[in-house]
């Protein structure tokens, strides 16, 4: 008997598809079983298709690959439809597959399934509808899921957890490669720790991982039996666990094998085409989450690597001083920025405090930022002044942006800086500005206040550029807090808004809770901005990140008050100071600020608007008669509720005020009349060197207005 006489009485037929020519050649008995004329025909791949079942045809290009890269068999089961559409009959093809240049070729046969009978416990075959939905509903979610994991620990947690569809393994784990030996990355089964494969395996063992990672192939174990027989030294080990059948696939990314992934079965398992389909599925999705995971953990260790090396730890022993500092980078993915603090000792013996900001939030800002650091602190170690050490900073970083690559145009990088020369025995801060943020006081009664300092212009743009000096003092029992724009900003704030949230922050710590813990504050400022931290590295990191933060706060140590009648402590006075120079007469405004800052708790809102517009009218005084600077002082003592505000304006002049009489008309001369007017007392007292205005404001306003000095007689109004 002929060999297709033989295949055609048991319902064969045979079939060649060439997927690279489109041709797809058959027998006479598989012309039948496709519903055409039993004679032997070549149809056109179109031709072919409209006969299979469009579902089950779309699925046979996974199939077939599957089959190429484990070098087996082919098998599916496909409906054949008529015309319309209706399923006439089901299929079974085996058939071996091979590579051709530009696409595939298929050689193999087609068996009619004979549909089973009522009653009967015929298999469910897993072509059905419901068994296609739901093992692409668990594809999707899988995905989803793997997709989604942070970290290697996080995807193991979704392999273990992952249910499929008809078959559960109860068995996981997955192996990588170290070097010429096996590592076990993480497993699961009922047992925990007991269950752990062994770990240490050769490359070359007899080991069914091992062969899988030479060859990348996937090896599928049905039975005891069969794992026994193939892998007779690896057996004892998996022995005791009484499984039944075991999947070992490789885990393949970008055309590398990286490892591999065993799923272990207490219920035996036959691993059809469609098993064996979902589970290489799910070791290619497999493959790739753990690569990511691996490349981002690689990205934080190097970032925390960059933070260490960047971010000094603060000098906790200054004499008389207490220092915190913290350093949050920004959400993306190489978790460094610009943004950086620095504390240098100098030659004179102070301390200088560095806090700046490099523009952008990649990996070139990190590198301009060390570079800017250490160039820093280069300068700074030659005891150079603030101003100086800032000019020369702009130029370094203007010439940097000069000749790297890209450094022109768009690209071209700025960097606003804080540097403050601290001296810790008396408190004296010179402070020079490069569009920086001001620094803020904390009062030694709790009240913080923002201190204009002069500034210029972000370093790199003009590499000529000046920084003029403030100096401030630190008053015993003060903290000064410093920090980059991403505190005060992030959250969708702007510079007053952020500095109304900061200020609630800190004004909400009791002065005694700041003495005892400046990094509890430190923590209270971050966590404000970011919410409750969730690990540690130079200060707390979070995970809702908008921007860079740097943040430094320094204390001068010591009471904050004085002793009061009946030897009890008195409230501190608190007290703020503003030049105001004849080049910059928009600091008068600044001026006024900061009397309503420090009145920011005054019971009588009606007084603190009188405070501003006399500070107004006094200072403009000055600049408009003097050819001299305006110094301001503002001081609040007493307790809550019987306070008393002084603001004292100095200038460099000796002549006195005398007393004008403006018209109705007038534009200017009543200055004088809105102090008399508002003024609890007032009077102008000469000095050496020139002569103070002052005005004084009583929160009980039952307070009796106090005599007037001889000279306030012959005073003038102080300013239109």
């Amino acid at each position: 008997m002929r060999t297709e006489d033989l295949l055609a009485a048991i319902a064969t037929g045979l079939w060649r598809w060439d997927n690279a020519s489109g041709r797809v050649t058959l027998d006479a008995e598989a012309a039948r079983l496709l519903g055409l004329p039993p004679t032997p025909v070549e149809l056109t791949e179109a031709a072919a298709r409209s006969r299979f079942h469009p579902v089950d045809f779309a699925e046979i290009n996974g199939i077939v690959q599957l089959a190429l890269a484990e070098e087996t068999l082919a098998e599916a089961r496909l409906r054949i439809v008529d015309e319309r559409g209706r399923v006439q009959r089901i299929v079974r093809s085996r058939s071996r597959p091979r590579v051709v240049d530009g696409g595939f070729e298929l050689v193999g046969t087609l068996q009619e399934v004979p549909e089973p009978q009522p009653g009967t416990s015929a298999a469910h075959t897993p072509i059905t509808g419901d068994w296609r939905r739901s093992r692409e509903a668990f594809l999707l979610d899988a995905g989803r899921a793997l997709a989604e994991a942070r970290s290697t620990a996080e995807v193991l947690r979704v392999a273990a957890g992952l249910s499929m569809p008809g078959f559960m393994p109860d068995g996981l784990a997955v192996f990588g490669i170290e070097g010429d030996r096996l590592s076990v990355i993480g497993h699961h089964g009922p047992h925990g720790d007991e269950e752990r494969p062994s770990a240490g395996t050769a490359l070359a063992d007899d080991h069914p991982a091992a062969e899988v990672v030479r060859t990348g192939r996937a090896l599928y174990l049905p039975t005891p039996e069969e794992y026994s027989r193939r892998y007779p030294t690896a057996w004892p080990v998996a022995a005791p666990f009484r499984r039944t059948s075991w999947a070992f696939v490789p885990l393949v990314n970008a055309g590398r094998t990286i490892g591999a992934w065993m799923a272990a079965f207490t219920q035996p398992v036959a691993f059809t085409p469609d098993e064996r389909s979902v589970l290489t599925t799910v070791a290619r999705m497999l493959a790739q989450a753990l690569a990511r995971a691996g490349m981002q953990e690689e990205q934080q260790e190097l970032a925390l690597g960059l933070q260490r090396s960047m971010m000094p730890t603060v000098q906790p022993d200054i004499p008389g001083m207490t220092v915190a500092a913290r350093y949050v980078p920004t959400g993306g993915g190489l978790e460094v920025g610009g943004d950086w603090y620095d504390m240098i000792p100098l030659p004179s013996g102070r301390l200088a405090l560095v806090i700046g900001d490099v523009q952008g939030h990649d990996v070139r800002a990190a590198g301009l930022m060390g570079q800017l650091r250490i160039a820093l602190r280069a300068y700074a170690s030659e005891g150079h002044h603030p101003d100086a050490v800032l000019s020369r900073a702009s130029r370094f970083l203007a010439g940097i942006n000069a000749t790297e690559p890209g450094g022109h145009g768009e690209d071209q990088r700025f960097a606003t800086c804080l540097y403050i020369e601290v001296d810790p025995a008396t408190g004296l801060l010179d402070i020079a500005r490069a569009g920086h943020p001001d620094p803020a006081i904390l009062l030694a009664d709790g009240t913080v206040l923002i201190r204009p300092t002069a500034g210029g212009l972000p370093l790199g743009i003009v590499p000529d550029a000046d920084y003029p000096t403030t100096r401030l003092v630190l008053e015993p029992g003060e903290t000064m807090m410093v920090c980059t724009d991403g505190l005060i900003e992030t959250g969708g704030h702007d510079l007053d808004t952020g500095w109304a949230r900061l200020r609630d922050t800190i004004e909400a710590h009791e002065p005694g809770e700041i003495d005892e813990s400046l990094e509890r504050l430190a923590d209270a400022l971050v966590q404000a901005v970011h919410g409750p931290p969730s690990h540690h590295t130079t200060g707390p990191l979070v995970d809702r990140r908008e921007d860079d933060i740097a943040v430094l706060l320094l204390r001068r140590d010591g009471a904050g008050c004085s002793i009061g009648p009946g030897g009890l402590p008195a409230r501190p006075v608190r007290r703020t100071v503003l030049t105001v120079a004849q080049a910059e007469p928009e600091r008068i405004a600044e001026a006024r600020r900061q009397v309503r800052e420090v009145l920011h708790d005054w019971a009588d809102p009606d007084q603190v608007d009188s405070a501003v517009l006399m500070v107004s009218e006094v200072v403009t005084n000055v600049l408009l008669h003097t050819d001299g600077d305006a110094l301001l002082v503002a001081e609040i003592s007493g307790e809550r509720g019987a306070r008393r505000v002084r603001v004292d304006v100095a200038d460099s002049s000796d002549e006195l005020p005398h007393r004008r009489c403006p018209g109705e008309l007038a534009s200017s001369g009543r200055g004088l009349v809105l102090l008399e007017l508002l003024a609890g007392a007032w009077g102008v007292d000469p000095r050496g060197d020139g002569k103070s205005t002052w005005f004084e404001l009583y929160e009980d306003a039952g307070e009796a207005v106090g005599p007037l000095s001889p000279e306030s007689e012959s005073e003038s109004e102080p300013a239109a």
